[in-house]
């Protein structure tokens, strides 16, 4: 195992409880966290405060803790780290604009849907505020195209190029709700807690361009991605709360084994039954390092 200084994170939004989608990524994390001997974080993703459900973040920082999932210092609230988001947007200000379009006017009038199923911004309000019209959103400014080139490598993805102009359009930093969009807020704490590597969900692949231009107009350093898997339900949908996720209970150590190999099986780690934590940790780990060895890395 690695010496040299890893710091991961798992930064869940809870807006309801961790569901067997949520726990691969979990896990993932986890994983590529001890076998690079390094550091674990937990950040409680709830800068949406309208959507977030009371009881919900402890509800899953207690079964992390019943799971032998342990967290490295103290977890993270981003509902209480507001003015770092606003410090990181003022520096960006020659770079965003106001924008006063509704929902309905993108959808009506947007250039598309990019990767992630978002509506393409137009640029309406690049240059000022129509008549009639007051401040929603603050938007950023991404580069025309033929400079809008955003390119990395993920650990499993391999080798990623989106173009902002066409697959993104100008997004969103701070919403018409008042709350600070995630791209912004998710950098901000990234770099804000010396977050090395990204262990998470292929859903969040697409988000990655956004967040790594980000980085680049605030001068932070750009984290090595890996983006696993998602688990998908009969339909084909992606397993969230949206699509109907049951949540993921551990009552006792039996459940808990259980949840846990449910959940290294959807990362493709083919572990012997195990009867106990200790047990499921001491074999899925070196299983992990296994699996990154196999796709060529080096521990």
């Amino acid at each position: 195992m690695q010496s040299t200084r890893y710091i991961g994170r798992f930064a869940p939004s809870p807006t309801g409880p961790l569901h067997a989608g949520s726990l691969v990524a979990a896990l993932a994390s986890y994983l590529d966290a001890r076998v690079h001997g390094g550091a674990w974080l937990v950040r409680i993703e709830d800068v949406d405060e309208g959507r977030s459900v009371p009881g919900a973040a402890d509800g899953m920082l207690d079964l992390l803790r019943r799971l032998g999932m342990h967290w490295d210092g103290d977890v993270v609230w981003q509902s209480r780290r507001g003015a770092l988001y606003q410090a990181a947007f003022d520096s960006l200000w020659e770079h965003a604009y106001p924008c006063g379009c509704n929902r309905r006017e993108i959808a009506d009038s947007r250039l598309g849907t990019a990767p992630d199923g978002s509506a393409i911004y137009p640029g309406t309000c690049r240059l000022g505020l129509g008549a009639g019209k007051t401040t929603r959103s603050l938007r950023l400014r991404v580069p025309e195209p033929g400079d809008d080139t955003v390119s990395f490598v993920d650990r499993f993805a391999g080798r990623v190029e989106h173009h902002l102009a066409l697959d993104a359009g100008d997004f969103v930093l701070k919403r018409a709700d008042g709350f600070w969009a995630y791209q912004l807020a998710v950098v901000v704490d990234d770099a804000e807690q010396g977050v090395t590597d990204i262990v998470r969900g292929a859903d969040l692949l697409d988000s990655t361009p956004r967040q790594i231009y980000l980085q680049r107009l605030l001068g932070v350093p750009t984290p090595r991605y890996l983006h696993v898997p998602v688990l998908r339900n009969e339909q084909g949908e992606k397993l969230s709360k949206q699509t109907g996720a049951a949540a993921v209970t551990a009552h006792d150590e039996a459940g808990a084994v259980a949840a846990l190999m449910d959940a290294a099986r959807g990362l493709g780690l083919a572990l012997a039954p195990a009867g106990s934590l200790d047990g499921f940790w001491r074999d899925a780990i070196p299983a992990w390092a296994a699996l990154l060895s196999a796709r060529g890395e080096t521990i």
